[in-house]
């Protein structure tokens, strides 16, 4: 954690740009008190107990609002808020290491006095690398040891609940083989060195001492980096999957609504009626004790079938019309309207943006070698643009990045809960409001984390020079030409903004994109990913636009549920 005289000179700085935009030139007086005030290191723990509160308040309400009332257990339902209150937490990570990076100088390229030393520098540069250390190591935990053990404690269950410690055992014995993964994965990521030894004529004892010495020297960071880029893969699969998708749809749905409730109750009388008919026609065939045939059988059964779905619809309809909140949602009508269509425009930028910076990197990068790692901007980028033009209004820029990587969590949770989680072609769960079982949260929460680790990479692509420096900007000494020439040339401080370019005394580079960086062929694979999300996109943009509206009832009634979690639902 930062010294109490830096944080102190920080929320000081903070204070001081703010109080300067609120207030008029000359009330220096009128400021004293609040400076005073903000100034106090218990301000920035009160704001960060505040948005923990709040994550967990978000995260107990988002859960218990999916949870089924009928299958609920404590365990899961304590794991499933925790793992996504991680996942939320994480995703803020970013924000933070831009903005400590950036706040560390003054808009015209000088550094901070209380950041002026190299040491006081190093040391925050640490704070945010302790920061990923910690999240990141808790995701893994999560990730290959809490949530599969809980989902298999869960899984080896009985209906008696009588022997707690053999279903301990078990699910012990199905969580081993993740712990072995992860244990080789650390493996690889501590002993393959990034370069080869200094020495190719050395011995092998010397290679293994090579070996030792890199990792002593990279504090474990290359291990973690290769377990996390290691998840970021299957995470980009989400991404591409869910995320995608889920840009689509979200908005989609806001801007069409859904049917009208008097119009489906119209429908399912009907609908229920004609069934109805059909059953006691086929049943009229047997009304002189003759036996039905295979076919009349199987099609009576089918009807059958049929008619309870209906009349589990119907009994839906009738709760959904005495909803008070399909009510104010009709009357919110319009406001739905504007914030589809403000969402469909924030995803067409993204697309876009993602588009011209990979564009970018197809053709200004060192190659697939490199990872096409790319050092600031060639082609113009509207979203780097907008970020970089941001900056002179404090904070305008950090809260945009911070709305960029929300909505890419809750587009990712509208994904999921459309498309249900899948593996390949089989369906595993649906995401139900009051109807999802135990294991599919523990499964949402799991990919939710996964997307979470490839959500700074869609970042950087975004904006990769922003995300790369922040609004950092150093002095560029350029030798100026007099107007008399017999006089020697005068040299100029100009102001400009971090690139690659810029000497590394003078910027500093986030921790996130060491730990994005660390592994070109990861990065190789993110890039072609990103070709993938686009593509993804564009598929489901065109799918969302042929569908209909949806049903007001939208995926509470399926064939396959069961009349005793439907009447524990409905009443």
């Amino acid at each position: 954690m930062f010294e109490p005289d830096y944080l102190t000179h920080a929320l000081r700085d903070v204070a001081g740009h703010m109080a300067s935009v609120s207030c008029v030139a000359g009330s220096e007086a009128v400021m004293a008190t609040p400076v005073a005030l903000l100034s106090e290191p218990v301000l920035g723990w009160s704001i960060f107990t505040i948005v923990l509160l709040v994550i967990l308040a978000f995260c107990w309400v988002y859960i218990r609002k999916y949870q089924s009332r009928q299958e609920s257990e404590v365990i899961s339902t304590i794991t499933a808020i925790c793992a996504l209150a991680i996942a939320l937490i994480t995703s803020a990570l970013l924000p933070v290491d831009i903005f400590l990076v950036s706040f560390m100088k003054y808009p015209n390229g000088t550094y901070k006095e209380w950041a002026a030393n190299n040491e006081t520098r190093q040391q925050i540069e640490n704070t945010v690398l302790y920061g990923y250390y910690t999240l990141y190591s808790i995701i893994l935990f999560c990730v290959f040891l809490w949530i599969p053990f809980v989902y298999f404690y869960y899984e080896e269950k009985d209906e008696d609940n009588s022997n707690k410690c053999l279903q301990v055992k078990n699910a012990l014995k199905y969580t081993i083989g993740f712990v072995i993964v992860c244990s080789v994965l650390l493996l690889i990521g501590t002993f393959v060195p990034l370069e080869s030894p200094p020495n190719r004529n050395s011995t092998q004892w010397e290679k293994v001492q090579y070996l030792f010495e890199e990792l002593g020297s990279s504090h474990g960071l290359a291990a973690l980096s290769f377990s996390i880029s290691s998840l970021t893969l299957i995470g980009m699969l989400a991404v591409i999957t869910y995320t995608a998708y889920g840009m689509s749809v979200l908005p989609l749905n806001l801007i069409r609504g859904t049917r009208s409730i008097l119009y489906e109750r119209l429908e399912n009388t009907e609908d229920t009626e004609e069934v109805e008919h059909q059953i006691d026609k086929l049943k009229a065939k047997c009304a002189d004790g003759r036996p039905l045939s295979m076919r009349d059988r199987r099609n009576l059964q089918d009807l059958e079938d049929k008619f309870q779905v209906l009349r589990r619809q119907g009994r839906h309809l009738e709760i959904a019309e005495r909803n008070c909140c399909n009510k104010v949602g009709s009357a919110l009508r319009p406001m739905k309207i504007l914030l589809g269509v403000f969402f469909i425009l924030v995803a067409l930028l993204f697309f876009v943006t993602l588009f011209i910076s990979n564009l970018d990197k197809a053709l200004h990068s060192a190659g697939i070698s490199t990872g096409f790692i790319i050092f600031g901007t060639n082609l113009t980028n509207p979203l780097n643009e907008l970020l970089l033009a941001l900056q002179p209004v404090f904070p305008l820029d950090y809260v945009l990045i911070t709305i960029i990587t929300m909505y890419f969590v809750f587009t990712s949770m509208a994904g999921i809960r459309n498309m249900g989680i899948w593996f390949f072609w089989i369906r595993l769960y649906k995401i139900r409001p009051q109807r999802t079982r135990p294991q599919a949260l523990l499964f949402l929460c799991m990919i939710l984390l996964l997307i979470i680790l490839h959500t700074s990479y869609m970042i950087y692509s975004l904006a990769p020079q922003y995300v790369m420096y922040g609004s950092q900007k150093y002095l560029l000494q350029t030798t100026l030409p007099t107007a008399d020439p017999s006089q020697d040339n005068h040299t100029a401080a100009i102001t400009k903004i971090c690139d690659a370019d810029a000497p590394e005394d003078q910027c500093t580079v986030t921790r996130s994109y060491l730990f994005l960086h660390k592994f070109w062929f990861f990065s190789t694979i993110y890039y072609f990913g990103n070709w993938a999300f686009l593509v993804v996109f564009l598929i489901g943009l065109v799918v969302s636009c042929c569908k209909g509206k949806k049903s007001v009832i939208e995926g509470e009634v399926d064939a396959d549920d069961s009349d005793v979690s439907d009447d524990e639902y409905v009443r």
